[in-house]
């Protein structure tokens, strides 16, 4: 009885003794725990039928502009709807996530592809959804996949077909729209935008009503001046007369179909400030690309217009020396669209650098601020339609580029009150000048390089700048020790260059290099911390292309327009010359595609 109660006694302290010598569990062990006890939920969840798995599921990626949510909604295993919570550019990677949405939901898979021109904000969507999936039970290559019928086996009959959705692509679509046209567009990419949603500065435009509200004494005859120095005279001035006189009128139609432009800024080479931008809800300047494909996408589909996706056009179809169509190539086999009028928005070729360098070989190396679909595929297809190309060696480099990624710094900013500085600490150029001789200045500096430099308050007023910040690409310096350091020159140099540039706003005058409207300026530098880039020259806008004339009639070899065919948009040549000012872009887009598409239904018209 005495053994039995030593043994028990024993047991007892041996008992006691192992739980005391037991640690308690870490906060990563507690983890573990939960994860294996989450892991061992999916699995069961796995186990059940896929057509019993009902409920909402989240998940989340990361995107180009951050974190990507969703919340996926399954009915018997099928994908009925997904909610999703972002921050990707609204034109680009929100159209790109809308589209493949759409895909998944009709398919019932996730099995789709990238969105062309979005694909890192496609792709994270994805990844978003598979894990919604995952935390529902499913694998995603479990799901049962819907097939889609081919829509492209009949030829698509339409009055006007217009290639390429950008801002021009989409004036035309619009305006034909509107005035009861069937329009039918054709888009390379996923995505509605390609340079347009690029865009950054603003529009310029001359003797506006806001221009008259705030009593910028701009006129039409100046602006005209402008385009033709900033183009050194080698543009066409009657298509810069057409551009500058529809400019007002411009303003007023975006105005019209929800798209106003209700802040001024001045932009290089510039007599007056003319460079109409929008705002956001807050009242500080976003970029004008971005926020104008999303309104005239939106304006678009409201309209009823077709707009085809992921179809890169190869040909004009002509007969009997008319163009009559366009056959296009897409992942469901080739696309023929048939239609009275053809109108030809497709971009330039800045994205193309065997192109570049065929026609300008010196820019060899460059990077480029262009959209990946803007290779130049309108300069075969025209050319086989028997169009003539001028200017085509005329290629613009942007000065203010961020060269690990091609990002273009916007010419707003310096607009804004933005400097440049060497890598001495040093103004060395009026940074309002064209951008060719900014462009040049850059080079003929130190390392070929300068830095960009902005102050809190210009911050404070601009999500663009706010934009550039989050994206990684602006460095933050508390003081003028901490901007030497980040470009490596002496502190005094930096000091005296910006207390320098505080007394030139003050007074309103540049002695050194002649820059002018820093009294239009939203700030002088006086408001640390300090923000600052550095920047290069990269490849930007194609001044030369398809020569057309103020009808924007395609012109053939013969000197003569090919019954309709017309072109508008940075694929046409003589706009610009051989520089572009920085804001005319928009004009260019706005004004000729609009001229495109009342030229086209005049045609229609006149031959039908």
């Amino acid at each position: 009885m005495k053994a039995k109660k030593l043994f028990a006694s024993l047991s007892l302290i041996l008992a006691l003794t192992s739980c005391a010598s037991q640690s308690p569990k870490t906060t990563e062990e507690t983890k573990e725990d939960v994860k294996t006890e989450e892991s061992a939920s999916k699995e069961s969840k796995k186990d059940s039928k896929i057509e019993e798995i009902s409920g909402t599921y989240e998940g989340s990626a990361k995107g180009y502009g951050g974190d990507i949510k969703v919340k996926v909604t399954l009915d018997k295993g099928e994908i009925t709807d997904i909610e999703t919570e972002e921050s990707e550019t609204k034109s680009v990677g929100s159209a790109g996530i809308e589209r493949v949405k759409e895909e998944i939901i009709a398919k019932n898979s996730t099995d789709v592809d990238r969105t062309t021109g979005a694909t890192i904000s496609s792709a994270a969507f994805i990844s978003a959804v598979n894990e919604a999936l995952l935390t529902a039970g499913i694998d995603s290559d479990k799901l049962v996949a819907k097939e889609i019928e081919d829509d492209f086996k009949t030829p698509i009959e339409t009055d006007v077909v217009v290639v390429g959705s950008g801002g021009a692509g989409l004036s035309a679509a619009i305006q034909l729209a509107q005035d009861g046209k069937n329009v039918t567009v054709v888009e390379k990419a996923g995505i509605t935008g390609g340079n347009s949603s690029l865009a950054s500065g603003g529009m310029n435009a001359s003797e506006t009503r806001l221009q008259e509200k705030e009593g910028i004494p701009d006129t039409n005859e100046l602006f005209f001046e402008d385009t033709m120095k900033g183009g050194h005279d080698i543009n066409n001035p009657d298509l810069v007369r057409k551009m500058v006189d529809s400019s007002s009128e411009a303003i007023d139609w975006l105005e019209d179909n929800g798209a106003p432009l209700t802040q001024l800024k001045f932009s290089g080479g510039q007599s007056e400030m003319r460079t109409h931008a929008p705002v956001n809800d807050e009242g500080k300047s976003i970029p004008v690309g971005s926020y104008l494909v999303d309104k005239l996408t939106t304006k678009a589909k409201e309209l009823g217009v077709d707009i085809i996706y992921d179809a890169r056009v190869k040909e004009i179809l002509m007969e009997d020396g008319k163009a009559k169509g366009v056959l296009a190539e897409t992942n469901k086999g080739d696309l023929t669209v048939n239609a009275k009028a053809v109108i030809v928005a497709s971009g330039g070729f800045g994205a193309n650098m065997d192109m570049v360098v065929e026609y300008k070989p010196e820019l060899e190396g460059y990077v480029s601020t262009n959209a990946k679909s803007i290779t130049g595929d309108a300069v075969n297809f025209l050319k086989e339609a028997g169009a003539n190309f001028i200017d085509m060696d005329q290629i613009q480099i942007h000065p203010t580029v961020v060269q690990k990624d091609g990002s273009l710094i916007s010419e707003g900013l310096r607009g804004e009150g933005a400097i440049l500085l060497n890598q001495k600490g040093e103004r060395f150029v009026d940074e309002l000048e064209t951008r060719d001789f900014v462009s040049k200045t850059i080079l003929d500096q130190e390392g070929k390089a300068a830095y960009l430099l902005v102050d809190q308050k210009m911050m404070d007023e601009s999500a663009t700048i706010q934009k550039y910040y989050d994206k990684g690409l602006l460095e933050k310096a508390e003081d003028y020790k901490a901007i030497a350091e980040i470009i490596g020159c002496d502190e005094e140099t930096v000091k005296n260059s910006i207390e320098k540039w505080k007394e030139i706003c003050a007074n309103n005058e540049d002695p050194d290099f002649g820059r002018k409207g820093m009294d239009k300026s939203k700030s002088d530098l006086s408001k640390a911390p300090y923000y600052l880039v550095k920047i290069a020259p990269g490849i930007h806008h194609t001044m030369g292309g398809v020569e057309v004339n103020t009808n924007s009639e395609v012109i053939s070899k013969e000197s003569a327009p090919i019954p309709g065919l017309y072109a508008a948009g940075e694929v046409t040549g003589g706009v610009h010359g051989a520089n572009r000012l920085g804001g005319n872009a928009v004009t260019d887009i706005v004004v000729f595609g609009r001229n495109a598409a009342k030229s086209a239904e005049e045609y229609i018209k006149e031959n039908n």
